[in-house]
């Protein structure tokens, strides 16, 4: 496995808890988005993990990470995107959040790696999704815990085997 950081942004525990999973499955330790720096261009692959608020909006310590993931050289780095929302309660901005993690991890000159297509999830529509697949790993933790393992395994088993 290449050498690997996760960060994510986190209000309520969820998107922490599930960031500490990945971790745990990875062998390395989950950091806070409000951690990260300069120095997080120097990990080859990037994990990272937000929650949607409200009309689709970032977790509240995304905005400045966001600003710090524009400024970062990624070309020839890998970045894996997840994201916790609602997809009952927030049909229509389901884990819209993380848009705007992979708008600057492009920008940033990452290779994102692809999420699942988005049959098999209940939700009205998400920023989220580009031509039919999610820009990282969509969960839901409120509706389908149970589809949580799932979900997250292929991009566990990709991040082991870059």
């Amino acid at each position: 496995m290449k050498n690997t950081a996760i960060y994510y942004g986190s209000t309520t525990g969820t998107c922490e808890d599930i960031a500490n999973r990945i971790a745990n499955a990875l062998g390395i330790e989950a950091k806070n988005v409000s951690d990260m720096g300069a120095d997080a261009a120097s990990y080859d692959v990037l994990v990272l993990g937000t929650s949607t608020w409200g009309d689709g909006d970032l977790q509240d310590d995304w905005y400045a990470g966001v600003e710090t993931l524009k400024g970062l050289d990624l070309k020839g780095k890998t970045v894996a995107i997840f994201g916790v929302g609602d997809s009952a309660g927030y049909s229509y901005t389901f884990c819209g959040g993380m848009r705007a993690i992979y708008d600057a991890a492009i920008e940033a000159g990452a290779t994102v790696l692809a999420g699942p297509a988005k049959d098999g999830y209940t939700f009205d529509d998400s920023a989220a999704v580009i031509d039919g697949k999610f820009v990282g790993v969509a969960l839901d933790e409120a509706n389908e815990p149970e589809k949580t393992d799932d979900r997250l395994a292929p991009m566990i088993d990709a991040i082991k085997n870059l």
